[in-house]
């Protein structure tokens, strides 16, 4: 299903690396979850949060979208998907998180959609939520996506979406890492694949543990 006006002219308007396909193919994945909270676990400038707070607003959800909004490593200076627009004067520092600001608020969003400025290292030691929708998209070092995986994915319910972003499997074609995240969901029982668009894969969680 593609997303709706107003919400595409406005996820169309911002930065970020969702193809429209894969955007399209969230949005239909979140309408098929339950209301409740939602956590999306990287925001850039709020692309993929726009496609999921139309679906949660729809479904009567409410939507975390978690970001430490400094970028990642391919966003920093001197790398390929690095911006100098977003860069604070204040800081020198990558600064993504007024451009989310002004995505909800054009896209109408602001009651739907909390936003935590913060690493996931920072929240994981707190959070103790359960989650009806899980949209894996933040850090792809090794390290941080098994972490944001380990922390996060155990307080999907059962019945739950794990959405998973640049998953590829050849390695010629991108990282490596959120592919074996999603090896890892899926060979543990804990989730099992219910659709693939592109780079994004959705899974639904299982009775079986996260392991």
């Amino acid at each position: 299903m593609s997303l709706p006006s107003p919400y595409a002219e406005v996820a169309a308007a911002t930065k970020g690396f969702l193809p429209v396909d894969e955007g399209d193919a969230l949005h239909a994945a979140a309408l098929t979850a339950e209301p409740g909270l939602w956590l999306e676990v990287g925001t850039y400038c709020g692309k993929s949060t726009v496609h999921l707070g139309a679906a949660a607003r729809a479904r009567g959800a409410q939507l975390v979208t978690l970001d430490h909004h400094r970028g990642s490593e391919e966003n920093q200076p001197g790398w390929e998907w690095h911006d100098a627009s977003l860069v604070d004067p204040h800081t020198s520092r990558l600064e993504t998180l007024p451009s989310l600001r002004h995505a909800l608020w054009d896209a109408g969003l602001d009651d739907v959609v909390s936003v935590l400025a913060a690493t996931t290292q920072q929240v994981a030691g707190w959070w103790a939520s359960p989650v009806q929708l899980l949209f894996l998209d933040g850090n792809h070092t090794e390290e941080v996506a098994q972490h944001d995986y380990a922390a996060f994915a155990p307080h999907v319910v059962e019945g739950g979406l794990l959405a998973v972003h640049d998953v590829f499997p050849d390695p010629a074609d991108g990282g490596r890492p959120p592919w074996h995240v999603v090896q890892r969901a899926t060979g543990s029982g804990a989730f099992v694949e219910e659709r693939v668009t592109g780079s994004l894969r959705v899974l639904r969680r299982t009775g079986a543990p996260v392991t």
